[in-house]
């Protein structure tokens, strides 16, 4: 199989990240001023390579991120509902502050390894994976071309990617991403390997 390049690039920001109020599967929320920044910044970062295929998740956030570099190399984006973003259940649309109680012990629950262990009516890190990785590997499947980008989301990224490289979901604090954020990944027989991660230097907002 030949060598394929993906970016996967985190959306840009949203009123929701600004305000600190969490964002998950069920908020769909556009970019604000911010965010449209960060994806002109992103797309003029992108243009730099021949990117063949471009997608995002389905939700708007993510969508129109990848639409100004869409609109700069004439491309449509596909979108694929599998690589939205992990289902906060109850938390969806909350403040941060009002749960943080709640959300730490959580997280020290993944970190001590129980990543089946759900957000109240939403998903864990296990079913997110599942679901998006299932959403990945058609998508390589069914698409040509060696430069491949994606605008996707933050906790998914860690989810993704910290099983990708091989350090396990209970280490996906270990993946930093931030808005407009981009990682480089080859892949090749199913593997994928990191050229670089967060590459934040084509912001600056």
């Amino acid at each position: 199989m030949k060598q394929r390049r993906l970016f996967i690039a985190r959306h840009g920001e949203t009123e929701y990240n600004r305000k600190k109020l969490l964002q998950g599967r069920g908020i769909d929320a556009s970019l604000n001023n911010t965010g449209i920044q960060q994806a002109k910044e992103l797309s003029k970062y992108l243009c730099s390579y021949p990117v063949q295929f471009l997608g995002s998740s389905s939700l708007r956030r993510s969508y129109e991120t990848a639409g100004y570099h869409g609109k700069s190399i004439k491309k449509d984006v596909i979108q694929y509902s599998g690589l939205d973003e992990m289902d906060y259940g109850d938390f969806e649309g909350v403040s941060f502050q009002d749960v943080e109680k709640e959300i730490k012990e959580i997280i020290e629950s993944w970190r001590s390894g129980q990543v089946d262990l759900r957000i109240p009516g939403g998903e864990s890190p296990r079913d997110t994976f599942e679901r998006a990785n299932s959403a990945m590997m058609e998508l390589m499947k069914s698409t040509d071309g060696e430069t491949l980008a994606l605008v996707i989301h933050g906790r998914l990224i860690r989810i993704l990617l910290s099983e990708w490289l091989g350090f396990g979901l209970k280490n996906m604090h270990k993946i930093y991403h931030q808005n407009g954020s981009v990682n480089q990944l080859l892949y090749k027989n199913g593997s994928f390997e990191a050229v670089y991660l967060n590459k934040t230097d084509h912001l600056t907002l």
